[in-house]
């Protein structure tokens, strides 16, 4: 759990250098490592939490048709049917105009989302007929603490594990 292991800095922004001080094999064990650090007064700002093992999952959740497309592809048109519709409603002078205003939007909406959807799912002429989601997952997750900070995190976290 416990390691001397240097790491090198990012690229770009804050770097995430520092050494390991501690290594969870999920999210929420870092996680409470530092809010572990930052409720005994540690200087947080010092540390970074660094996923390593880095590795695409996709969840396949079901297959996909073009009926599955067009209805997916009308659901996100209502919303922006309805954004449209609400942002034109402002300019309507009365009341009954501002509500015919955004329900025209919303069908508009759908109708174009379905279609888009619907062409959209036949252009990859067969090549992915399934709905998947995806979530990059680490290996483990190391807290990193600058050199000169990391005896004192390393006191501090270890008494979070005992």
């Amino acid at each position: 759990m416990f390691g001397q292991e240097k790491i090198p800095a990012a690229a770009g922004g804050r770097p995430a250098g520092g050494e390991s001080i501690a290594s969870y094999t999920d999210y929420a064990g870092a996680q409470r490592a530092v809010d572990y650090l930052s409720d005994n007064e540690f200087p947080v700002e010092h540390t970074s939490i660094v996923g390593a093992d880095l590795r695409l999952v996709e969840n396949v959740l079901g297959r996909l048709d073009a009926k599955k497309a067009a209805l997916a592809g009308a659901a996100s048109g209502v919303w922006f049917g309805a954004l449209i519709g609400l942002f034109l409603g402002i300019f309507a002078e009365r009341a009954t105009s501002w509500i015919w205003i955004v329900l025209m939007g919303v069908v508009w909406g759908a109708l174009a989302g379905a279609l888009f959807g619907w062409i959209g799912y036949r252009s990859m002429g067969g090549k992915r007929d399934f709905v998947s989601t995806s979530q990059l997952v680490a290996a483990r997750y190391d807290v990193l603490v600058e050199p000169a900070f990391a005896e004192q995190a390393r006191n501090i976290v270890g008494r979070l594990s005992l």
